[in-house]
């Protein structure tokens, strides 16, 4: 009786291993959207030029939009060489540019520190401010996060917009996102952002409330003595409670997918890496899984998770996450956290570089501290070197030779991925059970299960049934033991 009952729950497992491994194929289909409409639709959302943003007398608190048009880009360098300051301002150039800017002009200043008051020193703001009018520039871009006082101050000497490179890195989180997982994930971090920095114009927003009386905030409001920045402060909070309670609730499909894939012992592997550095590309050519690609920053942000298989017919999932940056805002790292988990839950690390960058290295850097950062330090890493096509040879080589476990590859041309798939699987987890044994030829069931989740070293076809030597898990294992043929 306790063997049927062992035979009958480990046929409902297989059931439920095969709708798991299935699902991987169809998952997230009802979210799934054509990548060419998509990208048809994004270019055709552009920013209208026209819009002022300059600074306006509002009343309320300002919770405006970027409507970035012309810009001028700002970096204070105050470590590593004057190569590592220019590049710094270049991706901040294509992070403006991936918002729908034009950038008109970037300066550098040499510091020791960024200057507490105004960020660049007062001889620069004026010089700065020449700058903006001689562009007709409506923006002003900082390479770092700038303290609320600093805004004020930059905003007030300059006249003109003041965005800071976390608020323009949200800004474009907010264009790509799509799911509504995604979207609730964005919002959370821009009124994390805001908060700190909620402001008013004149005195508005510091006059007292007053009772209900006095024709205050009434029903709601902490009575009178409350000012209005402190109602719209709790207001904030309140708001970042229900997102909060909301992603909870939409995590719970991704966790239990990933509890499933657990359960059954399917190996993970996440590809990870600098954003625009090749990640959605290289899962579409592994898996045709159909993301979308585009050549610009944070083009994907929702993660995608497909089916794979091994050569000899073991399967694992491949996971697309959202691109890293240097100096990746924390208020992202908070909200992303439930996707980001694809990453530190993974048994393979697929760190995908741009060989074609200036510096790789860096890129390299800054992904590994963000790895670190949300507990995926100690998985196991591949280093994979896209776009060898186009990049400098000698640094390909520099990166082959500091990087043990590198390789390079091609996602355009295809050069390089077979070699980068044979890394792959070679670095999936093995089962920890080896069998030698005769399985009946009725239940070839448990032969399929052997090549889908185990590793088969020889299969021979004999009398009393599939003679198979191999490596599975404990639970297959033990259903194996239950039904092979044992000699006389």
């Amino acid at each position: 009786m306790p063997d049927k009952e062992f035979d009958d729950e480990f046929e409902a497992l297989l059931a439920e291993s095969a709708r798991v491994a299935a699902e991987y194929d169809a998952s997230d289909e009802d979210e799934l959207v054509d990548p060419t409409q998509e990208l048809s639709e994004r270019h055709s959302l552009r920013r209208v030029k026209g819009f002022s943003t300059q600074l306006q007398d509002i009343t309320e608190a300002e919770n405006r939009e970027l409507q970035l048009e012309k810009v001028v880009l700002v970096g204070v360098w105050t470590e590593g060489t004057s190569e590592m300051a220019e590049n710094s301002l270049a991706e901040l150039k294509a992070l403006a540019e991936t918002a729908g800017s034009e950038v008109m002009e970037g300066i550098i200043q040499r510091r020791d520190k960024p200057d507490p008051a105004t960020y660049i020193g007062s001889g620069k703001v004026a010089e700065l401010k020449q700058i903006v009018v001689a562009t007709g520039a409506d923006t002003v871009i900082c390479d770092g996060e700038l303290s609320p006082s600093q805004l004020r101050q930059l905003e007030e000497k300059i006249k003109v917009k003041v965005v800071d490179r976390t608020a323009l890195i949200l800004d474009i989180f907010a264009q790509h996102a799509k799911s509504k997982e995604g979207k609730a994930q964005v919002e959370l971090a821009q009124i994390a952002y805001l908060l700190p920095r909620l402001r008013g114009w004149g005195d508005s927003l510091s006059r007292q409330a007053g009772g209900r009386a006095a024709g205050g905030a009434g029903i709601g409001g902490r009575g009178p003595g409350e000012t209005k920045i402190e109602t719209d402060r709790r207001k904030i909070r309140d708001k970042m409670a229900k997102l909060r309670k909301e992603i909870a609730e939409m995590r719970v499909a991704r966790d239990t997918k990933r509890q499933e894939r657990k359960r059954f012992n399917i190996p993970s592997v996440a590809i990870a890496g600098y954003t625009n550095a090749g990640k959605s590309s290289l899962l579409n050519r592994l898996t045709d899984a159909g993301v979308l690609v585009e050549n610009a920053l944070f083009a994907t942000l929702d993660p995608t998770v497909r089916k794979s298989q091994t050569s000899d017919g073991r399967v694992y999932t491949l996971s697309d996450t959202v691109g890293f940056v240097r100096h990746l805002p924390h208020q992202l790292i908070d909200a992303f956290k439930s996707t980001l988990e694809e990453v530190s839950g993974s048994d393979v690390i697929v760190h995908v570089v741009d060989g074609s960058h200036p510096d790789p290295f860096e890129q390299i850097r800054a992904v590994r501290e963000v790895i670190a950062e949300i507990g995926g330090g100690d998985i196991p890493e591949i280093i994979a070197i896209n776009k060898v096509d186009v990049a400098n040879p000698e640094v390909v080589m520099e990166i082959l030779r500091k990087e043990p476990n590198s390789y390079a590859f091609s996602v355009r041309t295809g050069f390089g991925i077979e070699g980068l798939v044979y890394a792959i699987e070679r670095s999936l987890p093995r089962p920890s059970v080896e069998i030698n044994a005769v399985i009946p030829y009725d239940r070839g069931d448990l032969v399929h299960e052997i090549h889908e989740r185990g590793e088969i070293f020889s299969e021979v076809y004999v009398e009393g049934g599939t003679a198979v030597h191999g490596r599975v898990d404990a639970t297959l294992a033990a259903a194996i033991e239950k039904v092979q043929v044992r000699g006389e």
